[in-house]
């Protein structure tokens, strides 16, 4: 049946063969599909992860950490395949009964502590170690309502716009121009911002800046949904520079390669233990 045609029936039921590039993975029920603990390695804080844009943003944070003198910081990455239905694992559920990536055990304390959703992470680590989370009340400030504006506006880009553009089994013109319009209206909100501002917060680099980059960054770059041209990303030159100011950071190329397991096999470090593993090729 044709989009132009269908109409929806008086109850939804759920088609698993219904859903594209995605359909394995995505059920309408939360919970465990299986038995399987996490594994545990020697280190402070233990992330349980995949290098897609949320991923990556904590593993920025752990890396830039590391850079600043913070040893307390170091971590274990594991790779959790969402392909193959890992945080669908008993332990992994137990982490995070949202059963997404990235989830975090922190460990450092008398009793392990769950924390699950990115900018939770990203929240309490920079809040832990009193790390890029300007101490400025203004700008810590924009920094946590940049970092709020993310995590509130990602969904429309990765969700609305990457699935329909580049996922869905069909091109429907209507969900791709409402989507498309969205992404070019955020990133507009986010040119007019860096036109005068270095940073997300102002003049501070902040936890912001992380989660932000990994998603609107790597879309003005190209690196996402093969969309830069359809999307004329080449207007938004001021997240241009910031984007690129950012990604020459050491900290950021070496966050981005973590838990990664796809591209130029010399990008990929598939599980994080120690720094040595990054300095790899």
């Amino acid at each position: 049946m044709s989009d132009e045609t269908y109409s929806p029936p008086e109850i939804w039921t759920w088609d698993a063969d219904n859903g594209g590039k995605f359909a394995s993975i995505n059920r309408p029920v939360a919970g465990a599909t299986h038995e399987r603990e996490l594994p545990v390695g020697e280190h402070p804080f233990q992330l349980y992860s995949l290098a897609t844009p949320n991923g990556v943003k904590v593993t920025i944070l752990f890396e830039e950490l590391l850079a600043a003198g913070h040893t307390g910081a170091e971590y274990d990455a594991w790779l959790i395949d969402i392909s193959s239905g890992d945080q669908f694992g008993s332990g992994f559920v137990a982490a995070n009964p949202n059963s997404k990536i990235p989830v975090l055990v922190d460990r450092s304390g008398d009793e392990p502590r769950r924390v699950f959703e990115s900018g939770a992470i990203l929240l309490h680590l920079a809040q832990k170690f009193g790390a890029f989370l300007p101490e400025d009340p203004r700008e810590r400030t924009e920094a946590l309502c940049w970092l709020f504006w993310q995590v509130g506006s990602a969904p429309y880009l990765g969700g609305g716009f990457g699935h329909f553009y580049a996922y869905a089994p069909t091109k429907i013109r209507y969900a791709i121009d409402r989507f498309a319009m969205e992404t070019k209206r955020q990133l507009d909100v986010l040119d007019r911002h860096l036109a005068e501002n270095e940073f997300m917060a102002g003049s501070s680099y902040s936890i912001a800046d992380m989660a932000i980059l990994p998603w609107y960054g790597a879309l003005v770059l190209g690196k996402v949904y093969d969309a830069a041209t359809f999307l004329s990303v080449h207007e938004y030159e001021h997240v241009q520079r910031w984007t690129k100011q950012l990604w020459a950071r050491e900290a950021v190329a070496r966050g981005r390669r973590v838990n990664r397991a796809w591209g130029d096999p010399a990008g990929q470090v598939r599980e994080r233990h120690a720094a040595s593993d990054l300095d790899r090729s």
